[in-house]
């Protein structure tokens, strides 16, 4: 990706939202993942659309397919060998965390291997590393057209 686009929208939102420094650490695991869920939704949407105009239905189901706990869950289970071991403590904290609402149609274990996903998400965007998300993205996303 190239620096300057990064820096343009950066650059611009500081400007338009005048937001403030965060510091990371201080968020919680699941406002990690909070974020990490519309940041990868984003990320799915935009590359379903990408593969040409279809009916509004078939892409929400196909990006379904890709948000949902158990794809999340598929992924993860391969990034965990690619990870840091500072990614890999975002991830647990992720998982581990206790989330007021329970798994929808997803076993107990997707949706907390989902939840360390979308919060190791959450952490590479506001940590502002775009390009090892995007490449964890993808790596996850190969796996799953492997199994």
């Amino acid at each position: 990706m190239e620096k300057s686009v990064e820096w343009q929208f950066e650059a611009a939102m500081q400007e338009i939202f005048q937001l403030r420094e965060v510091e990371i650490q201080e968020y919680s695991p699941l406002t990690l993942a909070y974020i990490g869920d519309g940041i990868y939704e984003l990320l799915i949407r935009t590359l379903v659309v990408n593969e040409g105009n279809k009916p509004v239905q078939k892409l929400h189901k196909e990006t379904s397919a890709l948000v949902q706990a158990s794809a999340q869950s598929k992924m993860m289970r391969r990034l965990q060998e690619e990870l840091t071991e500072e990614e890999h403590a975002v991830y647990k904290r992720g998982r581990n965390s206790k989330s007021v609402s329970p798994a929808k149609n997803q076993s107990v274990t997707d949706y907390r291997r989902a939840t360390g996903f979308e919060a190791l998400m959450g952490y590479l965007y506001l940590k502002k590393d775009w390009e090892r998300m995007l490449k964890l993205v993808k790596t996850g996303l190969e796996s799953l057209e492997e199994s």
